[in-house]
Parts: C-alpha cells; structure tokens; sequence
C-alpha cells in the first residue's frame, strides 16, 4: 500500500481534494493522510468545505494563516518537513498554486520524496501574481506532473518538462461539479435566503492581490459593479473587506455584500446567475462547467481555451471604462467542446501515482 499525503490550505484546493480523496477512499493501493496548513483559517472559509464535500478530516492540522507570502511558506515549510520526516510516505501531492503548494513541494523534494502537482502546466503569465511563481516552482521541482488540458502539456514542454511523468488526466474540478452540481441543487436554500430569481443576478467574487491591493482597480471593479444591469451578489473575502475600508470605497447600492459561502451555496448561485464576474481562475472554469459566461476582472487567464470558446472575456480592471463592459450583454459560448476530459480526472491521477516507476 503507497501512503500519500495530500497538502491542503485553501477552498479551491479542498474542492480539487474532495473528487481525488473521493477515489482514494475506494482504492485498496493507497493509505491517504490529509495535511491542512491553515491558510484559510476562516471556519466559513475551511471547516464548511470538508462538512459538505465529505473530506476526512485532516490528520494534520498545522494553523498556519493570516501572515504575508515569505513568512507563511516558510512557516508552512518547517511544520511540513517535520511531518514528512515521521510519515515517510511514498508521495507527496499538492495542488494548484498556493503557498501551501511551494511550501510542501519544497518539503518533499529536499526530502527526496516523490513530489506530484495536480494541475501542473497553468500559466498566466504575470510574475506580480505569486501564485504564478508557486506553480511555477512547484511544477519545476515535481516527479509526477497531472496536467488538466492540453494547452497545459504544451506549456510544459515549452520549458523543457516533458516525457512520461508529464500527463494530461483531464481537471479534477470537473470532476467535482459533477459530483456536487446535484448534490447542491438537493441541498441549498442559497436563492431563497438571499431572494434571488435565477438568471436575474450577476455573481461576483474579488480576492487577488493585484486587484485588493491596488486603490484604481478596485475602485474601478466597483464602478463596474454600480453600472451592471442586474444586482449583484458579492461573498466577500476578509482580505477584500479591509481593503474596502482601508480605501474609503462605496459599496453600489446594487451590490449584495454577503459573507464567504460554503461550495455547495456558491455552486448553487454559479449556476443560476446569468453572469458570473470573477478574478478567482476556479470559478472562471466552475461557470464553464455549469455553462454560465464569465467575465474575468484580471490581464490574463490560465484558461485561454474559455477565451476562445466564447464562454470567458477578460476584463482588465485596469481599465477607467470597465462600467462600460459590465453595461455589455453576455451570451453563451461553443457548446460541445470538452477541454478539461470527461469527469474521471481523479481515478487517472490514481493509476498514475500506482504506475509511476
């Protein structure tokens, strides 16, 4: 039996966990132990998300949040190390691009474990974003890359990754939104509470740092808000809140200021708004998935194939005239198309960490 342990500290990568920890609970080859850093600390920003995706409980809890990126990692990074030290396992897995991603890829290859990156190959190309470094060490520094398209393994092999441990698998978020899309649809009363009708509300999530962190483009993210032509609905990020306060912005009076939501909410309401607006690249796919266009509040996107089926249009919040964008009407795109496989991401992750040699 391989013992994995799967490195865990923010919602989209609980999300990506739940479809593989799913498969490993029914694989007799794997022993799976969960290691949660505590990025997000926030019980509405961690604890409901293993409530409600039935993730075992974390048998590593290391509390580790709320600081900035250099000392987070390397807080993170020490507490790792010494739980790897005594678990040995045979794998390490990590996901996505998050400190808690360098931080337990850089504990793992200095411990010569083998090191896999789940959504290996995703760029943005803007090195302001830390999470574009994370990805970029973490897929540098890793054994076994488990890309979620193609678009991926082209981008890899552009920087001289390649070969038979470089592996498109298809996108285990995919795979969570069909597991869950249905289980929400049973489970959440999120319209009624918030009185919303379908398709008669844009949802809208702001957390990135070049966005919060810079007085113009919020400013400017609201004054798209304000001209929208229908309400919408913000789960607010504590980081987000502050910088609100702290640049003395005004709230829309068209704009619902709700706390962080749990997934199943947050599927609920992607799925029956009639335009999501996001800088979050989860949710940008997410409203793919649930066939809902998207408008992206950043420069770039890793997910240049939305862009390209019609589904995604960027919008820089760098712009002074995004109130004239948000005015515009969004219409679905390509339908057909499957980018991201066919919902079976986390059994090929699986076969692949088996066969890995």
């Amino acid at each position: 039996m391989k013992k994995v342990i799967t490195i865990v500290g923010a919602r989209p990568q609980f999300i990506k966990a739940a479809a593989v920890s799913r498969a490993f609970r029914s694989n007799e080859l794997f022993d799976e132990r969960i290691l949660h850093t505590g990025q997000h600390f926030d019980s509405n920003m961690s604890d409901v998300f293993f409530d409600e995706l039935d993730i075992p409980r974390p048998h590593f809890h290391l509390g580790i949040g709320g600081g900035g990126h250099g000392q987070n990692t390397g807080r993170m990074l020490e507490a790792i190390e010494t739980v790897l030290v005594s678990e040995r396992p045979d794998w390490v897995l990590v996901y996505g691009d998050t400190d808690s991603t360098l931080a337990g890829a850089l504990a793992a290859v200095k411990l010569h474990i083998p090191l896999a990156h789940v959504e290996a190959g995703l760029r943005s190309f803007n090195k302001r974003m830390p999470e574009e470094i994370n990805r970029r060490l973490t897929d540098h520094a890793s054994d076994l890359l488990l890309a979620p398209n193609a678009a991926a393994l082209k981008t890899l092999a552009s920087e001289g990754i390649s070969g038979r441990h470089v592996v498109n698998v298809g996108d285990v978020m995919y795979d969570a939104a069909l597991i869950f899309g249905e289980k929400a649809e049973a489970k959440s009363n999120i319209l009624n509470i918030l009185s919303l009708r379908p398709q008669q509300y844009i949802l809208a999530t702001v957390h990135r740092q070049d966005n919060t962190d810079t007085p113009e483009r919020l400013r400017n993210i609201f004054s798209g808000f304000a001209a929208a032509p229908l309400p919408v609905v913000l789960p607010l990020h504590p980081r987000t809140r502050q910088r609100i306060n702290s640049f003395d912005i005004a709230i829309p009076g068209n704009v619902k200021v709700v706390d962080p939501l749990g997934y199943l909410d947050m599927v609920m309401l992607e799925k029956n708004a009639a335009l999501v607006a996001t800088d979050s690249g989860g949710v940008q796919k997410e409203a793919y998935f649930h066939r809902v266009p998207c408008l992206t509040l950043r420069d770039e996107t890793e997910w240049t194939e939305l862009v390209e089926l019609g589904w995604n249009t960027l919008a820089s919040p760098s712009r002074s005239d995004l109130a004239s964008v948000f005015a515009a009407s969004y219409t679905p795109g390509v339908t057909g198309a499957m980018p991201y496989g066919n919902g079976a991401a986390a059994e090929a992750i699986l076969h692949e960490l088996a066969c890995y040699s």
